[in-house]
């Protein structure tokens, strides 16, 4: 009864506060450099792909997802395609869930990072569901074009669970992750010394206040950090930490909704924060448009773009674009991946400084 309650006062409390329109397509805004498929449908190499990630390694864009027949199925692999000199690789399958010869699992949320200085990170999870996975990672000495053998993350240590990790100014790696097996809760996991081992907080959440999984981590000034996070009742949550996520304060509810898909957000260098999000509200609900909101202080959002809009009212619940993810290269570019209908990877590279 407690959650059904909450869950009602948080509807009507977005209602009332989300009241922002989109006011620009990504057909005619100024701030888009590039917008195209990774691989045109009718080369895709498996039925269906979802949960893309995005990195810069060198000088190559690389992009990872998941794919095969359908989620959940045991044919599911990490698929990489790189960016070299404008073009897209043709896509790899670099892992799967292959556990002996009689026993295979599916692969699941793929989560590439670059830290400051090593290799590149491809984290990923293999398992019969989320409620039984196990993280794993592979690394990339060449910018993506070949990768280790696999390692599996040490026991309670899943790694990213579909967002980047970041690094903190004293080098330490902070990944945003999350269970699903007692409830949905998320939890933030540091490693001190370039991945080599990791400590695991606590839940930031009970799982019953708030269902909450797949954080994505934003810096403020004085060492304060916010996440933010899918939900099952039918809004963005945050926690707040004011020590950078030593400790972690009370999770509440942002005045954005959210229908129980991922979402994915960056700070800019210039101390702006762009979240890319499924702004309807119904649990399970609609996953389009998908949007582009930016922030000054991570708690008053503009929407300022649709990636994708409605194509048609009718057929509103066969449309599927999500599961982004976001970085700002050193450049100062914005490079966005995500799902487009689970048929291909949509890319997109926006200036932010026009935005």
């Amino acid at each position: 009864m407690k959650k059904i309650i909450v869950t009602i006062f948080l509807i009507l409390f977005v209602n009332s506060c989300n009241s922002n329109e989109v006011t620009e397509n990504i057909k005619n805004h100024v701030s888009i450099k590039t917008e195209e498929f990774i691989y045109e449908i009718e080369n895709a190499l498996t039925p269906q792909c979802h949960a893309s990630t995005i990195a810069v390694s060198g000088d190559n864009v690389v992009a990872a997802w998941f794919g095969g027949t359908h989620e959940k199925n045991k044919d599911v692999g990490i698929w990489v395609s790189l960016k070299e000199n404008n073009t897209w690789s043709t896509p790899i399958e670099v892992v799967n869930g292959v556990q002996n010869e009689d026993l295979r699992y599916p692969c699941w949320n793929p989560v590439l990072f670059q830290p400051k200085e090593g290799p590149l990170f491809l984290f990923y999870k293999v398992g019969p569901s989320p409620r039984e996975w196990w993280g794993l990672y592979v690394t990339s000495d060449d910018n993506g074009k070949s990768w280790s053998s696999p390692v599996k993350l040490p026991e309670g240590i899943l790694g990213p669970i579909k967002n980047k990790a970041v690094q903190l100014e004293n080098g330490d790696i902070l990944s945003p992750t999350s269970t699903e097996h007692d409830g949905w809760k998320v939890q933030i996991e540091r490693s001190t010394d370039l991945g080599k081992s990791w400590s695991a907080s606590g839940d930031l959440n009970d799982g019953v206040e708030f269902g909450a999984i797949q954080p994505t981590i934003l810096f403020h000034p004085n060492n304060n950090l916010q996440i933010l996070c899918r939900t099952e009742n039918d809004v963005i949550s945050q926690v707040w930490s004011s020590d950078n996520g030593n400790t972690w304060g009370k999770m509440t509810s942002l005045s954005l909704p959210n229908p129980n898909s991922g979402i994915d957000a960056v700070t800019l260098k210039d101390g702006r924060h762009l979240l890319v999000y499924n702004p309807t509200s119904k649990n399970w609900g609609n996953r389009v448009p998908l949007t582009l909101a930016v922030s000054k202080d991570g708690k008053e959002w503009n929407n300022v773009l649709e990636l994708e809009s409605v194509t048609d009212p009718a057929k509103v619940e066969e449309e599927e674009y999500s599961y982004p993810s976001i970085i700002q290269a050193e450049n100062g570019l914005v490079h966005i991946v995500y799902t487009w209908n689970r048929k291909t990877v949509k890319y997109v590279v926006i200036d932010p400084n026009k935005i």
